[in-house]
């Protein structure tokens, strides 16, 4: 009987740790705006040079991304190829999706960097410094001299668990 009983709970307890440790928290974060607007308040709150957004076919041109894997999405590009600014929030549709969206977004990321290569120094270093943020479904690429200070203001969309 102890045999018995002491095989069930550690049966009971085995199949809690699994169920635990499955538990797929990605998923669940959600942002407190949609990347339109978290895209507005990040230029609202750190200044950069003008930006303007793209549309769904530019998407496939400069991402080499099918929009219809997005849930929604705010592209922010320089108005004027002297800058390598760009602000990029991407909200995916399908968890599955999210390397594939990563990997183009450092397709683009390096893109952008060989552009400015022999180009503009002080824009190459900003194209080299980009910073890639992944927060469940979100995937965020900031290029810019005040990366820092806009990945802080896009962490602040999401609730701190």
């Amino acid at each position: 009987m102890n045999k018995r009983m002491i095989f069930l709970m550690l049966t009971i307890v085995f199949g809690l740790v699994i169920t635990g440790c499955s538990n797929d928290k990605s998923s669940t974060i959600e942002a407190k705006l949609p990347a339109k607007e978290m895209a507005d308040q990040m230029v609202k709150e750190v200044e950069q040079p003008a930006l303007i957004e793209l549309q769904a076919d530019q998407v496939k041109d400069f991402y080499k991304l099918d929009p219809e894997k997005l849930e929604e999405y705010s592209i922010r590009i320089p108005m004027m190829n002297v800058k390598t600014n760009e602000i990029a929030i991407l909200k995916v549709k399908d968890t599955k999706d999210v390397p594939a969206v990563e990997t183009a977004v450092k397709e683009r990321a390096e893109n952008v960097k060989k552009q400015f290569e022999h180009y503009l120094p002080d824009q190459y270093e900003n194209a080299k410094n980009y910073k890639l943020v992944t927060k469940g479904n979100y995937v965020l690429l900031v290029i810019s001299d005040k990366a820092d200070e806009l990945v802080k203001v896009y962490d602040s969309f999401f609730d701190q668990k």
